[in-house]
């Protein structure tokens, strides 16, 4: 069942690449 990997797998992906960018914003605004 391909798509029921696709369903978890690919807003999983967006999830961690929203995370990611969001630390990443984080450390760049090191005061």
């Amino acid at each position: 069942m391909w798509y029921f990997a696709w369903m978890l797998g690919l807003p999983l992906a967006v999830a961690m690449g929203v995370i990611n960018a969001v630390i990443e914003e984080n450390l760049h605004h090191d005061d």
